[in-house]
């Protein structure tokens, strides 16, 4: 495991972008040949009754959650130092942004990698709003609208001291029962995870819906494998360490645009950007491959008016809650923070919540 740490460690930026695009077309191809979209799986419960999708969203987290903690146990993931493991739980922006993720989402046509593999399958409403989410994301992380999230966060932010080393269940469990933080984040996770599990396939229908299972446990593989490969390329005696990071599309869309525009000063792509064109790649080559690839566009000025709302939502809200329907309810409670646990639920309640709008809001324009 040391030489191979060395390895990556010594071509980091490589293996990084090399893995991310790697990573990022699994996804996409996976995302799009089984149509695994996370505002679908509320719509198909809301509107059906249908909750297979919604469980193919909770089997990727229970997958995710038990290859994650493996390589923390294992030592391939150092996770005190990913963004979501930290010492103060930012519950008002993890509720907050979620809402309004979830919320967004409804009226964007889906979550940001639902419209990513849209993208790939040749929609250009996609394209747009996933310029617009960008566009957002980075007004929210240090724009105009940075300063009035930063306040927030200031001002709601609880520190975790009290309870453990971090808002990480491992270290609040580590410190209640004197085990080593690693030690505990694999039983907490293989007990949460397992329940998770269980109520997937506690359902027959899901239980024999093959699509379903192996698009959850494809999507959360992909998120441990993203773990894998950022964590092994973690130098923390680098100059600039690259930090270890998953599947996440929010703060990746507004990275894209800025690395488009400015390939010449930063070199080559980190794994957000690199994935995000893996799974474009791999969205197109699914859409090729299944004969279903077609140009769309915005079907009227209400239409165009609704995605763009939506959009920014998601950008607004993806920065808050530090994450979206992949990057906190696949990637972030894979790594057992609390932060995660509340925006995924926020996620839902907001998707819900945006679904009886849009519904609404289809019935005034008849």
């Amino acid at each position: 495991m040391l030489e191979l740490r060395e390895v990556f460690a010594a071509n980091g930026p490589q293996y990084v972008m090399l893995g991310g695009l790697i990573i990022g077309f699994v996804f996409g191809y996976i995302v799009f040949r089984t149509n695994f979209c996370t505002m679908g799986a509320i719509s198909d419960f809301m509107s059906f009754g249908d909750f297979r999708r919604f469980r193919a969203w909770i089997l990727a987290g229970a997958t995710a959650i038990v290859g994650t903690q493996l390589l923390v146990y294992t030592g391939v993931l150092p996770i005190s130092e990913t963004m979501y493991i930290s010492g103060s739980l930012n519950w008002l922006g993890n509720i907050l942004g979620g809402l309004m993720f979830g919320f967004g989402m409804v009226f964007a046509g889906g979550c940001a990698s639902k419209n990513l593999a849209r993208v790939g399958g040749g929609d250009l409403r996609s394209l747009l709003n996933l310029v617009v989410l960008g566009i957002f994301a980075y007004m929210t992380i240090g724009g105009v609208l940075g300063p009035l999230r930063d306040a927030i966060d200031q001002a709601t932010s609880a520190p975790m001291a009290s309870f453990g080393a971090s808002q990480g269940l491992a270290d609040i469990t580590a410190q209640a029962a004197g085990v080593a933080a690693s030690t505990a984040g694999l039983i907490v996770g293989l007990v949460i995870a397992g329940l998770m599990a269980i109520y997937c396939f506690r359902d027959s229908s899901f239980r024999s819906s093959p699509i379903h299972i192996i698009s959850g446990i494809g999507i959360g593989l992909c998120v441990v494998a993203g773990w894998a490969v950022t964590g092994l390329a973690f130098d923390e005696f680098a100059d600039t360490p690259m930090q270890p990071i998953s599947l996440t599309y929010v703060r990746p869309s507004g990275d894209t645009l800025e690395w488009l525009q400015r390939f010449t000063a930063l070199g080559l792509p980190n794994f957000g950007v690199s994935s995000l064109f893996g799974a474009l790649a791999g969205a197109f080559v699914a859409a090729i491959s299944m004969g279903s690839f077609k140009f769309a566009t915005y079907s009227d000025t209400n239409d165009t008016l609704r995605n763009m709302m939506g959009a920014s939502l998601m950008g607004i809200g993806g920065v808050m809650a530090l994450g979206c329907t992949i990057g906190q309810a696949v990637t972030g409670i894979s790594t057992l923070a609390i932060g995660s646990f509340l925006a995924f639920a926020a996620i839902v309640v907001g998707g819900m919540l945006g679904m009886k709008a849009f519904e609404r809001a289809l019935m005034a324009e008849v």
